[in-house]
């Protein structure tokens, strides 16, 4: 064979090789028609490739290309002919990337798109990825939905099948930015410091509050409000922001104190303004014991009506008959210990004049008179405390 046939033969060789084209091979061609539903694609060779419509428009519907513009595709099948698809392709520009980013640990934008079983749905370059739902966040909040919608930077912990299965992370870049942060929280974080932080999770006993980096602290039940708070899932809830007081600071068991309540005044500082021995004042019964019931004047404000002065029934416990948990009723102030916060009252009987607010209050300084005559004398045996006021109540003859 002469020369120049083998240079032929060698050149046809590769041609032919060159021209050989597999799925999953992307390719590069130049649009040569445009039907109805297809576009004929020439990438060389003797026949032509197929490319749907809907793949050349844009979000709109618009057609994005013209005949004889050049396109970039990805072979899909090669049964009956080559049919390509954009789609692929568009995502194979940015696979690189998105692999890149996976090596080296980069964030990446994305978005949630939905919340699916196990946790989201996140469109990152227009690519499909899962977010498990114990990585879209630091804490968990039981409403996946505030998630959804939202654009958050995520880092791919897992890229597989060339890109079409990834998992990515967002609680993985909130807590390396936590834990950068975190020293530099714990210098701001003083006795008496006023602070905003986000609730994590909220216990029988109260709820840890995240100042920031990572750093959290407890908000006892007894600090939520001046009233008694039965449950603390009622005052607050994971996710919540809310300002709190820091109280207290154990630099040694790492542990923060913090307070709700003593942002508002305390009700105790109006009470020597407000409240005299005599009054009669509305109030709730909040809960029975066996001493007597507790009641509440006014939120923050707590009364005890002590067993004692209830009417005797001739029963053991008969008087908390008359009382239940949540009932209403009037009761007259006996005492006030401001230094203990603490005020004795007793149940007015229900119709009274003084029960409906028209009995005036006797001066202060006749019932502390009589209460000194009456601590001075020796007990009847019979009796309350409280008939022993009301008696006192009754102007005396002179």
């Amino acid at each position: 064979m002469t020369e120049p046939t083998e240079d032929f033969a060698t050149m046809f060789e590769a041609s032919t090789k060159a021209k050989r084209i597999d799925k999953g091979q992307t390719i590069e061609g130049r649009i040569v028609a445009i039907g109805p539903e297809v576009a004929f694609v020439d990438v060389g060779g003797k026949g032509e490739a197929t490319i749907e419509i809907d793949e050349l428009k844009d979000a709109e519907g618009h057609l994005e290309v013209a005949v004889g513009d050049r396109i970039q595709a990805t072979v899909v099948s090669t049964v009956g002919g080559l049919t390509l698809s954009r789609r692929l392709a568009r995502g194979a520009a940015t696979q690189r990337q998105l692999e890149d980013a996976f090596h080296t640990g980069l964030p990446v934008q994305g978005k949630v798109e939905k919340a699916v079983k196990g946790g989201y749905e996140v469109s990152i370059a227009r690519q499909r990825a899962f977010c498990p739902i114990s990585q879209i966040d630091t804490l968990r909040n039981t409403d996946s939905s505030v998630h959804e919608g939202r654009v958050y930077e995520f880092r791919i912990i897992e890229y597989k099948e060339g890109g079409r299965n990834l998992v990515v992370s967002r609680r993985a870049l909130l807590e390396e930015e936590q834990r950068a942060s975190a020293a530099e929280i714990r210098r701001s974080i003083a006795a008496g410091a006023v602070m905003t932080g986000r609730v994590t999770s909220v216990r029988e006993f109260g709820a840890f509050v995240d100042l920031g980096g990572g750093v959290q602290g407890l908000l006892h039940v007894s600090e939520m409000g001046w009233s008694r708070v039965a449950d603390s899932s009622q005052v607050v809830k994971p996710g919540d922001e809310i300002t709190v007081k820091v109280l207290r600071v154990d630099e040694d068991k790492q542990k923060i104190s913090l307070g709700l309540k003593q942002l508002t005044a305390d009700p105790w500082s109006r009470v020597h303004e407000t409240y005299e021995i005599g009054q009669v004042r509305t109030g709730r019964v909040t809960r029975l014991a066996d001493f007597g019931a507790f009641v509440e004047l006014e939120p923050g404000v707590e009364a005890l009506a002590h067993v004692s002065t209830f009417a005797p029934t001739g029963r053991s416990n008969g008087w908390s008959s008359t009382m239940a948990q949540g009932m209403t009723a009037a009761f007259e102030i006996l005492s006030i210990d401001l230094e203990k916060k603490r005020i004795g009252v007793a149940l007015v009987p229900e119709g009274s004049a003084r029960a409906a607010g028209t009995a005036p209050s006797q001066p202060t300084e006749d019932v502390r008179e009589y209460t000194e005559r009456v601590d001075a004398a020796p007990s009847e045996g019979f009796g309350s405390l409280a008939d022993k006021l009301r008696g006192a109540l009754t102007p005396r003859e002179k």
